[in-house]
């Protein structure tokens, strides 16, 4: 029997048969009620004894207990029980493995810029910093997640990426669109990124080397060590340039350690890591100073337990904290005005907690449990004043968040309805009734048959302010500690397609935004001011379609995939309409953007990636006229970019040639910061099996 008549023979998702294969609840009970308790338990302590609670994160499972259609499907975390991707009733865009190896990329939010539906706004390239922006909400507004762990950094979003990972590292990327707060938490406002890394399952090594203009050097190393009941693995990574332009050089070194342990039919998961970056921010914040400075460390650790059966407990225990010492004038500078005494110093902290409790029955998947998160800020200007200073730093804050959710998942033969919802509640506003609310979410999925399936979704979502929104004030940017929390709901349908040559996605949706934070232009002052908008919609369509050339026309012909994406964005405000705002962020949002990928060999083992964006942004910015030291509005222009990739692989050593920007386009992302033209760089990777 052929692979493809396989396929097509296998059924989809049966409770049934899975209750007779899975363990009895009472087994399940018996093996996993030490874990279960002792989290539900420190969860209920810790919200008792802080004055401040949270959010959540989304949570892989294991197939043998949450039982999966039998096809080479992976399975996402869409919603709080991860689904198969055709069951799956949101949008989830997947980057594989495979993908990221043959991108031209060397940074995570690099890669992200391929996909149609995200919008990446670069102040320096290669993971220096990137703000992430999906459907056209701003980059405080999406999750990001490492292996399910929220490390979203409540100073603000600029830092969310400071996290320990290598490309070489990553399995897969998920990217959930829309509000997603029942799945990641109160603060995926407009949706979430997933970073999920190699689960290895022996002994290896890895080995990558590279270099190239403007004094490009990386180096990254990975190891795996197998037992007989565990895994070890460490990854470490480094990365340098000289910089394209005055002052854009950087430094970025990271550390990832990774251990699974397995007990029985149960896993322990423990993971910790360093993010170490030290750049020149040519005016990242201000054009008006070029010789910004900023030197960032960001630290996490994490344990995640996940016991078997009908009944299952995911407890997670996670840390993380980020230092940030921002410089107006780098040092070394000369001639620094005498008013300019000190930089600014933060220290931001998160810890949290959360249970995920998940049971299969004849009936579906019910998914039930809590988190709670504690965020606070030590800082020299962020916060309210400290009755004693703490070496550099004199003002603070802190807050809790903690949530309870439910959902359930009926899954049929051809049908898939999700139904559920999130408490939330946070002690900064334990005196405003609908900031502490409930959050529904409805989502379902229909499979016309084995390629088809159509879904639709609606949900709700909330965000509160970032400490940078409550209190920044310095430069030209004025924060308002008087700021309320952000609400949205939002519909979608779409269809999905899949066979062995074709995959194909289309999709339209509608979000509603009340209470939108942004930083505006006052033109009787001349500063951003963060304020709250009353409401703004947004509306959009997108589609995308790969198609496995070696699958369609056989593996004799050259080409071997095609990847085409577009995504379409219209918002109405009656405040943009009436004032015509300079607005950093929310306004500002990708009206098109259109990509376009083509793998193909050349000779045997030698192939090539060519991988095209234009996009056209909507907005403008105030640009920076050097000559005469002023400001002038000035509309973004539409621009588009070609990157390739050439790989050679023989046997287990690959050699690259990366070129970036091959035309040499002249472009921003933001505001005043020239990006990179024409980029060449090449290396060599070693993989021992």
């Amino acid at each position: 029997m052929n692979r493809q008549k396989q396929f097509s023979d296998r059924k989809t998702f049966r409770f049934k048969r899975f209750a007779r294969r899975s363990y009895s609840v009472f087994n399940s009970i018996h093996k996993s009620v030490t874990i279960g308790v002792l989290s539900g338990c420190a969860l209920l302590s810790a919200h008792a004894a802080s004055v401040n609670p949270t959010e959540k994160t989304g949570i892989q499972a294991k197939p043998d207990t949450i039982p999966v259609k039998e096809l080479n499907e992976v399975v996402v975390t869409a919603s709080k029980a991860p689904l198969p991707l055709n069951m799956a009733a949101k949008l989830v865009t997947v980057i594989t493995s495979k993908e990221i190896e043959r991108a031209p990329v060397r940074s995570t939010e690099d890669l992200l810029n391929y996909v149609a539906g995200v919008d990446i706004l670069q102040r320096g390239p290669h993971g220096v910093q990137a703000d992430i922006s999906l459907r056209g909400g701003s980059f405080d507004q999406a999750a990001i997640l490492l292996n399910g762990v929220n490390l979203t950094n409540p100073q603000t979003g600029h830092y969310s990426f400071d996290i320990p990972i290598n490309l070489s590292d990553i399995e897969r990327i998920e990217i959930v669109q829309g509000p997603s707060s029942l799945i990641f938490g109160a603060g995926a406002f407009s949706g979430g990124v997933n970073i999920i890394t190699k689960k290895d399952t022996h002994s290896n090594a890895f080995f990558k080397t590279e270099g190239g203009m403007h004094g490009l050097f990386g180096a990254e190393a990975r190891g795996a060590y197998k037992t007989a009941n565990s895994v070890h693995r460490l990854s470490a990574g480094y990365k340098h340039s000289g910089g394209y332009i005055k002052n854009s050089d950087y430094d970025i070194v990271n550390l990832l350690w990774q251990s699974r342990y397995n007990f029985d039919n149960s896993t322990i998961d423990v993971q910790a890591g360093v993010n170490d970056k030290k750049y020149g921010a040519n005016t990242f914040y201000t054009a008006a100073y070029p010789q910004q400075y900023d030197d960032t460390r960001g630290v996490f650790a994490s344990v995640k337990g996940e016991t078997g059966g009908k009944l299952k407990f995911i407890p997670q225990l996670y840390w993380s904290r980020h230092y940030d010492v921002y410089h107006l004038f780098r040092p070394g500078t000369t001639d620094i005005p005498s008013w300019y005494t000190t930089p600014n110093y933060h220290r931001s902290d998160v810890y949290g907690l959360n249970l995920n409790m998940q049971y299969a029955s004849d009936l579906g998947i019910t998914s039930f449990g809590g988190e709670f998160r504690n965020e606070g800020i030590l800082s020299s200007n962020l916060g309210r004043l400290m009755r004693q200073k703490s070496g550099n730093y004199d003002k603070w804050d802190n807050r809790s968040n903690i949530s309870f959710f439910v959902e359930h998942n009926f899954v049929f033969d051809k049908l898939t309805l999700s139904v559920g919802g999130l408490y939330n509640y946070n002690t900064a506003l334990a005196d405003t009734l609908k900031a502490n609310g409930f959050y529904p979410a409805i989502n379902v999925s229909y499979r016309t048959n084995d390629a088809v399936s159509l879904y639709a979704s609606w949900s709700k979502s909330t965000r509160m302010p970032t400490f940078t929104d409550l209190y920044y004030k310095a430069g030209k940017h004025r924060g308002f500690a008087g700021l309320t929390p952000e609400y949205s709901q939002s519909v979608e349908i779409g269809w999905r397609y899949k066979n062995r040559a074709l995959t194909a996605n289309l999709n339209v949706f509608y979000t509603k935004g009340d209470n939108l934070i942004d930083w505006i232009l006052n033109t009787s002052d001349g500063f951003y001011h963060a304020q709250n908008l009353a409401s703004l919609s947004t509306y959009g369509a997108g589609w995308d379609a790969t198609v496995n050339m070696h699958q369609w026309l056989g593996e004799q012909q050259p080409l071997q995939s095609i990847q085409i994406g577009y995504q379409y964005m219209s918002q109405k405000s009656d405040e943009a309409r009436q004032n015509n705002p300079v607005s950093a962020y929310v306004f500002n949002y990708l009206r098109h953007k259109f990509t376009v990928g083509v793998q193909h060999r050349i000779v045997k083992n030698l192939s090539l990636s060519w991988n095209l964006r234009w996009q056209d942004r909507a907005g403008n910015y105030l640009k920076y006229i050097t000559e005469i030291k002023e400001e002038q509005p000035t509309a973004y222009q539409p621009f588009g970019l070609v990157d390739v990739k050439a790989n050679y692989a023989l046997h287990n050593i690959n050699i690259f040639v990366n070129a970036n920007n091959i035309f040499n386009t002249t472009h921003v992302d933001f505001g005043n910061i020239p990006q990179p033209g024409f980029w060449l760089t090449g290396g060599m990777s070693y993989t021992l099996r």
